[in-house]
């Protein structure tokens, strides 16, 4: 298996832990894992990209940089905050304008389609819990 094999498999077994973990209200962090899926993704995009067209980029690593923002600003919308921070982490400067126009793809995806922010949804699950019955 090749190395954007390995990343593929990595990014979907991370992503479904992810989310069983969300549902089962365990505690695993948010920050972190959405960092990560976001390079992954921006990698695996990146390296395809090089694969199918050769004299488009020369490395995936912008493509990861510029994933990591665009997948924190999808699942927070924040998008400045998303930007600024991994320009801070990455100083990858020369990058803002990829990332501003992914971010703002970004924004747009999930707000057409009517998704919650995660910390919303955090939120509206911490002052409203299910309610369990006793069906004995």
């Amino acid at each position: 298996m090749d190395a954007l094999g390995i990343v593929s498999l990595v990014l979907i077994i991370r992503f479904g832990l992810g989310a069983i973990s969300y549902a089962a209200q365990t505690p695993g962090g948010l920050f972190a894992p959405m960092l990560v899926l976001g390079a992954q993704s921006g990698l695996i995009f990146g390296t395809v990209c090089c694969r199918w067209f050769p004299g488009v980029a020369a490395s995936p690593a912008p493509f990861a940089v510029v994933g990591m923002a665009a997948f924190f600003t999808a699942v927070v919308r924040a998008p400045l905050t998303g930007i600024i921070l991994v320009t801070e982490m990455t100083g990858s400067f020369t990058l803002l304008l990829p990332m501003l126009g992914a971010c703002f793809a970004a924004t747009l995806v999930p707000t057409l389609l009517r998704n919650a922010p995660i910390y919303d949804s955090l939120r509206e699950r911490a002052l409203h819990p299910p309610q369990w019955r006793d069906v004995s």
